[in-house]
Order: C-alpha cells, then sequence, then structure tokens
C-alpha cells in the first residue's frame, strides 16, 4: 500500500510562486537579448569576414553604445555644428548617471574634447549624457539620432535606448553590427580615430586612465573601446594594423576581462594569418550567462548590476607571431611617460553604484542578466 506525504502548506506555496515567477521570467526572455558569446573579424581591405561565431544574436551593447556616440559627435565636428574646445553645460541628469563617469557636477561645463577622452578612456556615462544633452537637445532626441544613423549603416540588429550603454530591457546590438560601426568610424573620420588609441589623460588636474589593457599588450592595436555590465558580459570592439594590413573585430559575452582579451588577441593572431579561429575557443572565453533554458530563466529572475567600472589589470601576456605595425599616436593632451610629462598618481576608484528610475529597476529585474557577479564592474 502507498504510503501518502502531506506536503507542508508553506512548501506547496514557496512552490507555486516559484513556478509563476519562472514563468513570468521565461515570458520576459522571450524576444529580449541577453548576453551570450559572439566574435567576428573582418578584412578591411576586401571587407573579408575571417572568423565569425554568432555574430547575428542578440547582445547587450553596454558601453560599446558610445561608439555611436562618437560617431554622431565626430560627424557635428566635421559639419563644423561643434568645435572641440566648446564648452557643454552639465546637467544634474548627466551628473546623476552611474559609474564610472568623470565625477562631473550639475552646473559646470566640459568641453567637446574631453568628453570624447572621458567617453573613450574612462568610459565616462556622465560625458557621454553631456554630449547627447548639447548634440540632440535631450538625451531621448540624441537615442533617435543614434538609431536612426544605425540603420544608416546598416545595423539592423542594433537598438539603442541611452547615450552611454547603461543597462536597459530594449538595448540590443550583434558583434557584427558592431564589426559595422567601427568600421565606419574610420572610413569616415580618418582624422578622429586617433582618439581611440589614447590609453590616458590629463582631466582637471587628475590622470584618468582608461580600461583598455590589451591597447599595451598587442603591438599594431590601435583602438577601439571595451564595455561590460553584468547582463552583457565582457564586451570589446578592437582594430589592428600588421605589415600595413589592418582588421576589425568584435567580442561580445566574455566571461571576464581576461578571458575577453586573450581570446580578442588570438582572433587578431589568427586573422593576420588568413585562418578562422576554431569556435571551441570562442565558446570558451564566453559564457556570460549561458544558453540553457534553465540558466536563461534564472538569469531573467537576477538583478543587475550597473556598468562600467573598473576591473584590474590583467597580469597575462600574449605571445604574438610576426611583425607589427606602429600604433597610432595618442590625443595630444594624454599623459604619457614617453613625453616627459609627469602625471600625478590616479584618483582612487569608485565602486559602481546602482542608480535606476522605479521603472527601469522592475525592467532590469524581469529582462537583465547576471549569471555571476565580478568583483568589480566593468572595462
Amino acid at each position: 500500500m502507498a504510503i501518502k506525504t502531506k506536503t507542508p502548506r508553506w512548501l506547496s506555496a514557496c512552490r507555486q510562486s516559484f513556478a509563476a515567477v519562472a514563468l513570468l521570467a521565461l515570458a520576459s526572455f522571450m524576444g529580449v537579448a541577453h548576453a551570450g558569446y559572439a566574435a567576428i573579424v573582418i578584412s578591411e581591405s576586401d571587407g573579408q569576414v575571417l572568423t565569425a561565431v554568432n555574430p547575428d544574436e542578440p547582445n547587450r551593447p553596454a558601453s560599446l553604445a558610445k561608439m555611436m556616440t562618437l560617431y554622431l559627435t565626430f560627424q557635428q565636428l566635421e559639419s563644423g555644428q561643434i568645435k572641440i574646445d566648446q564648452e557643454l553645460p552639465v546637467s544634474a541628469w548627466a551628473a546623476g548617471r552611474p559609474p564610472t563617469k568623470l565625477d562631473l557636477r550639475h552646473g559646470q561645463t566640459i568641453s567637446v574634447g574631453d568628453c570624447i577622452l572621458g567617453m573613450i578612456t574612462k568610459s565616462a556615462n556622465d560625458a557621454a549624457t553631456v554630449v547627447a544633452e548639447g548634440l540632440g537637445g535631450s538625451e531621448g532626441h540624441f537615442v533617435e539620432m543614434m538609431n536612426a544613423q544605425a540603420l544608416k549603416l546598416g545595423m539592423t540588429g542594433t537598438h539603442f535606448e541611452n547615450a552611454s550603454g547603461l543597462p536597459d530591457p530594449d538595448d540590443s546590438t550583434t558583434a557584427r553590427d558592431m564589426s559595422k560601426l567601427a568600421m565606419a568610424l574610420y572610413h569616415d573620420f580618418p582624422q578622429y580615430t586617433h582618439y581611440f588609441a589614447t590609453t590616458e589623460f590629463m582631466f582637471r588636474g587628475r590622470l584618468v586612465r582608461g580600461h583598455n589593457n590589451l591597447m599595451e599588450r598587442y603591438p599594431g592595436m590601435d583602438g577601439l573601446k571595451t564595455g561590460f555590465t553584468n547582463a552583457s558580459g565582457f564586451n570589446l570592439a578592437s582594430t589592428a594594423v600588421r605589415d600595413g594590413h589592418r582588421l576589425f573585430s568584435v567580442v561580445l559575452g566574455g566571461r571576464t576581462a581576461a578571458a575577453r582579451d586573450n581570446l580578442m588577441a588570438r582572433l587578431l593572431d589568427d586573422g593576420f594569418e588568413d585562418r578562422a579561429t576554431p569556435d571551441y575557443l570562442v565558446a570558451r572565453a564566453g559564457g556570460a550567462t549561458g544558453t540553457g533554458t534553465a540558466q536563461k530563466i534564472l538569469t531573467a529572475l537576477s538583478p543587475i548590476g550597473t556598468a562600467e567600472a573598473e576591473p584590474a589589470p590583467v597580469p597575462e601576456r600574449h605571445h604574438r607571431r610576426g611583425k607589427v605595425g606602429k600604433a597610432s599616436a595618442v590625443a595630444s593632451n594624454s599623459c604619457t611617460k614617453r613625453k616627459g610629462a609627469t602625471c600625478p598618481a590616479a584618483a582612487k576608484r569608485t565602486a559602481a553604484k546602482k542608480t535606476s528610475s522605479a521603472h527601469s529597476q522592475q525592467a532590469q529585474a524581469n529582462a537583465e542578466a547576471v549569471a555571476k557577479k565580478p568583483t568589480k564592474t566593468d572595462t
């Protein structure tokens, strides 16, 4: 005779609640970008795709969104609508953006040039918002400009919701789209691409250091941009030159900054040797949230971290083959030992803080992803 056991009422209620929340989470996941792993390598000379792993899968752009903010900034500089030394006002909204940031204050002004350097090096969210408001009148209108330009560039899998790449459930991009944007920046605005080689610069008496550690480890690399949120994983768009041959590469969804950087170095090495990087190496470097159904449900249930804070320096060295071309010179107002400049000690880095409206918090809790939180947030 079967023995019946009675399930405690509280346990039954918990199970029912979890099932309901899991179903809601799964529903919110459908059609929404979640961090997976993706990579692409493209030859500039003929547009040949040398490696492509999940190149059209939707992912979060994180601070790679600032590449479009920079594209529109360069566009207005070229047309004469703004000047590089023009001062832009800092609103309360811009000053209140979460880290990383230049710690701008409401009522201050900052030059267009310093905003550019702040976005490229420190991935400053306050600087990106200042530019958006200065060029678009409001960040909302500027975002419309970003999305319109994305369509013009053929970035059909991309949608921006803000100028900085701070977490938003409606943000989405692909590795292929980000490679299109990277190539457009270098093709359309060659006079401004030297900014992407900047690794540090002086801002109001303090040295601002960049997040792109691979720039100093991979000879021939002269740009572009890092990005990280808990939902996106570790992203990187890079370009490098070897023997006059330029490659563009994008990695999305790296599980750590080191894994992402090492994968990028391998992708470029293989690309310069005209061979594809094995898919399993890309998969091994990825895994920000995983792709299984259960993992996607847990991802959607998890809270989201803020964007862009500074990871610890990556000690690993990557051994490269063959000759490499010289990297472009950094922006003229950067501070380096080679110039003989005396650079003050960098300011202490601040921990990232969660800042969001009640609406954003609810949307993020339902749709954003955190499989494993890093100890520090952003690159």
